[in-house]
């Protein structure tokens, strides 16, 4: 294989961004075909890419890719993967990879008996400052504290799921991704204000170690708000996401007498990584970057922490394995 034959299931606001890093992977990715439900949403895409396929069902052009982006909304997530899994197709999912726990453990279960590769859109990890902080965040002496604010007005997308699963997903995620010691409780509280779901969350959680994370998510706050602080005896850093730059604060004064270093990192296009990243793991026979166990435990997370706030009630974790 040259190139992956690819298409696109869902052709709404990330949906879009999809198919233009398709393109922008002509030489690893053939763009066959885009699969969207609606008529108005199969008009444009007709208008803005003429040269693949526009289909309302995954199934009239199964048989034509290799390969297919599940960017459609989170409740078809399920449905999508599993068909694509058990017709042997490669499966790139946007967040989360299903809804909850129980279609998590029947994906997982389908998943073991096929080779494809399942990659899942976790984009915040592929952030330039976790490649400078991610060995300094595996060495902090335990116990540490870690902070983490994601919050920003009303944008009336992604009201089909809650903020936890819009928002709070990336953090959580994060947690695994850039700390050693793994959560094993979560507490959480929540508010709904312009929706019948969580429009805004406090999430508290405990890991091992004596360590603890607290995460504010909202959509519907008064400024937009990225970033993460980590307390620990060692000293303080902040990452802003936004202005991508970190703050550091030693235990020590710095050789120039200063207490704080600021350094500034690269902006990426996480989506584009996300894409070549996906081609090169289907081409090159190699394991995805963000695979089935990730998705699974940010899925486990997801659903504890809407749990607690549901029940008020602390939450155990406990991973599929």
């Amino acid at each position: 294989m040259n190139k992956v034959r690819v298409a696109v299931i869902g052709y709404g606001h990330l949906g879009k961004w999809h198919c233009q890093k398709v393109e922008a992977n002509s030489d690893s990715a053939e763009f066959v075909a885009i699969v969207e439900k609606f008529a108005a949403g199969q008009e444009a895409a007709r208008a803005a890419h003429p040269k693949a396929k526009v289909v309302a069902d995954i199934r009239d052009v199964i048989n034509d890719i290799d390969a297919a982006f599940v960017v459609s909304p989170t409740s078809t997530h399920f449905e999508l993967v599993k068909y694509l899994l058990e017709n042997k197709k490669h499966v790139f999912c946007e967040k989360p990879l299903c809804s909850n726990d129980s279609e998590a453990v029947k994906l997982k279960e389908i998943a073991s008996s096929t080779k494809v590769i399942l990659q899942v859109g976790h984009s915040e990890r592929f952030h330039e400052a976790w490649d400078k902080l991610k060995a300094k965040f595996e060495n902090l002496t335990s116990p540490f504290t870690i902070r983490i604010n994601r919050a920003a007005p009303f944008k009336g997308r992604a009201t089909d799921v809650d903020v936890v699963q819009d928002l709070a997903i990336h953090d959580l995620d994060l947690l695994m991704h850039l700390f050693k010691q793994k959560p094993i409780q979560i507490e959480a509280t929540g508010v709904k204000i312009r929706t019948t779901k969580w429009d805004h969350a406090n999430i508290h959680v405990k890991m091992e170690d004596g360590c603890e994370a607290f995460i504010v998510v909202g959509r519907n706050h008064v400024k937009e708000m990225r970033d993460l602080e980590v307390i620990s005896k060692e000293g303080m850093i902040f990452v802003d996401l936004f202005t991508n730059k970190i703050h550091e604060a030693s235990s020590s004064q710095y050789e120039d007498g200063t207490f704080v270093k600021e350094a500034s990192y690269s902006k990426r296009d996480h989506l584009l990584l996300e894409h070549q990243y996906f081609y090169q793991s289907i081409l090159q026979n190699r394991p995805a970057i963000i695979g089935l166990k990730d998705g699974l435990n940010a899925v486990h997370l997801v659903d504890s922490a809407l749990k607690a706030m549901e029940t008020l009630k602390p939450v155990d974790i406990h991973f599929h394995g």
